[in-house]
């Protein structure tokens, strides 16, 4: 990889001015579409959830109607019939109310879990395939973080959406039954409509701005707390907690107080339609008490009508609240879109081949120019050959371009000018599935992953026995000490197997690299950050590592590379020697200066000038 300097600056996918202009959008017909991609192989069951939940719906509406038959019908005429019939009416409507509500939330729940492990496996999938570029330029732990708030926001949407179809359902239900009834009383119940809908439009902007800010605020705390548990061994080690916690305490604060603010936006509307349904109900109790006594509606009616207004705001409310559902998703599904769309640069011909193991282990740069930006070029008309079972070491100060060249034999970016040929093949032509089998790479900075010693040795060929693994353990120096571990080859380490030193955790890369048996090894630092006891070993490690593999160097001391079979000195992106250890300190150039002024890194030499 290339030094922080050389690279592009990071940002977060999409600016907080469009981030803002997204929550604000209440429906977005494209990304309903996007989303409607994964619903669709679930169609019939959506299909049954929206029956199920008409159904329901139908209940809801039909049960007043039947207490206003068994009331004029059957308690104030004495009708016993009518009473009966309307009693059995009543138990059947109630049981298909049972079942279509049990329908529901479980085909609903379903589905939407369903729907949403589909979206994360696509993500997982895609991000595991994206261009290295667009890694580059990506706060990747805060876009993983927003990107689990996301899903959970479109679990949510997901849920309620099914159900806002039958609150609509049953509105307009209510309506019709009420005016059905009595014209009179139907329309003297809505007209407190216009009373509410005056209120939505004083309350709508005010409370996407709250919810806009509530959503920064959060995003902002998070942003904190993660970086202060990522840097807690800086944190305790320039004794920063108390102003951390200050620091972190106010953004809290802040995020606290924008929450508040949008749970009162959220709440307000409750009361509101709380206080309505007392209005409307007066109404209707004053106005229908009347004209029962007049005897111009009957008393079936009227209660049929208090159980309907009971019900009326319901749904109401329940869309008012789904909107803030619906803002948040639609700004979460464009999120989601936008990393589902993430272009993937760096893909196979169609007539792309793959690599073979008979494919000779040879890697040549000719004439190659390539920059992170194409406008400042890392590497300059760079050309080179590592014949194969030869090990070549490329050395330099900080920002030569040695990372940048291991980048592009791994065919990580592709070159602006030049060519990169590993086995004769430019990198372009081949698969990049072959090409990952065909080349081990050690990192630096060894990534170990969640999970056991041995199941991390095997990670590049996952059907390795455990006879390959604890041979290639034993062949860089690593068996002892996984043999010292409470259970072994079985023992769990945590995250980037933090329980490990940095030399253990070293070798067992070097294990990881021996097991997956490539014909070429890069190693990129992989003895920068570690003692010189640790070194010692890991020298020994990696002579059995390099045996009859072609080796691809890259590192900053001297003792690492001075064996190598040839060093190719970079600077500034140009190789401006080459040759053996004992050529180069013939040539009287940089890598001589270095050595005879018995610096251990190139950076020491270029401090010096030379």
């Amino acid at each position: 990889m290339a030094t922080s300097h050389q690279r592009p600056p990071r940002a977060t996918v999409g600016s907080h001015r469009v981030e803002e202009e997204m929550f604000g959008r209440v429906f977005d017909g494209r990304v309903v579409r996007r989303i409607w991609a994964f619903v669709s192989p679930y169609r019939l069951k959506v299909a049954i959830a929206v029956i199920a939940v008409l159904v329901f719906t139908g209940t809801q509406v039909v049960i007043p109607l039947i207490i206003r038959d068994a009331i004029d019908n059957g308690i104030v005429t004495g009708g016993e019939a009518a009473l009966t019939r309307a009693v059995l009416l009543f138990a059947l409507v109630i049981l298909i109310n049972f079942g279509a509500s049990f329908v529901q939330e479980n085909v609903v729940g379903q589905t939407a879990e369903n729907v949403l492990f589909d979206i994360r496996e696509a993500m997982f999938s895609h991000l595991q395939r994206v261009s290295m570029s667009f890694m580059d330029k990506t706060e990747v732990g805060r876009l993983m973080s927003r990107l689990q708030g996301d899903v959970n926001s479109m679990q949510e949407f997901l849920e309620t959406s099914v159900l806002s179809v039958g609150d609509i359902v049953l509105l307009f239900g209510i309506v019709a039954s009420m005016l059905w009834l009595d014209v009179r009383l139907g329309l003297l119940t809505i007209s407190v409509l216009p009373i509410l809908f005056l209120v939505r439009v004083f309350w709508l902007p005010r409370a996407r701005k709250a919810f806009m800010a509530a959503h920064e605020a959060n995003s902002v705390a998070n942003g904190a707390l993660a970086e202060a548990i990522h840097g807690v061994r800086a944190v305790q080690n320039m004794n920063r907690e108390d102003v951390n916690l200050a620091l972190y305490t106010e953004k809290a604060e802040t995020n606290l107080q924008a929450h508040l603010t949008a749970a009162r936006y959220a709440q307000v509307m409750v009361p509101i339609v709380d206080t309505l349904t007392g209005l409307a109900m007066a109404f209707v109790i004053v106005v229908g008490g009347s004209m029962v006594l007049g005897q111009t509606l009957e008393v079936g009616v009227m209660v049929a009508f208090l159980f309907y207004i009971q019900r009326f705001f319901d749904p109401i409310r329940s869309l008012t609240m789904q909107y803030s559902v619906m803002q948040r998703a639609m700004a979460s599904g464009q999120r989601l879109t936008e990393v589902l769309d993430i272009e993937v640069t760096i893909r196979d011909k169609e007539d792309a081949f793959a690599l073979t193991r008979d494919t000779e282990g040879s890697i040549e740069f000719r004439g190659v120019t390539f920059g992170y930006d194409p406008a400042h070029p890392v590497l300059k008309d760079v050309t080179f050959r590592v014949n194969p079972g030869e090990t070549v070491a490329i050395v330099g100060p900080t920002g030569s371009g040695k990372s940048s060249a291991m980048a592009l034999v791994n065919r990580f970016y592709d070159v602006q000018q030049g060519q990169v040929l590993v086995g004769g093949h430019d990198v372009r032509d081949v698969t990049q599935r072959s090409l990952g089998r065909h080349i081990a790479m050690v990192l630096q900075e060894p990534y170990l992953f969640t999970g056991t010693v041995f199941e991390n040795i095997r990670y590049n060929v996952v059907d390795a026995s455990e006879e390959d693994v604890v041979n290639a353990a034993k062949a860089v120096g690593a068996h002892d000490f996984i043999a010292a571990l409470p259970e072994g080859y079985g023992t769990l380490l945590g995250e980037r197997g933090g329980s490990l030193s940095l030399g253990q955790r070293q070798l067992l890369s070097f294990a990881r690299a021996l097991v997956a048996d490539a014909q070429i090894l890069v190693l990129d630092e992989a003895t920068a950050s570690v003692d010189s006891y640790t070194e010692m070993k890991i020298q020994t490690a990696l002579k059995r590592l390099l045996q009859d593999r072609t080796g691809l160097v890259i590192a900053h001391r001297l003792a690492t590379i001075r064996n190598a079979d040839r060093i190719i000195v970079l600077r500034d992106g140009q190789i401006v020697e080459q040759g053996t250890h004992d050529e180069l300190i013939a040539q009287g150039g940089l890598y001589a200066g270095l050595y005879r002024m018995n610096h251990t890194s190139f950076d020491d030499a270029l401090d010096t000038g030379l």
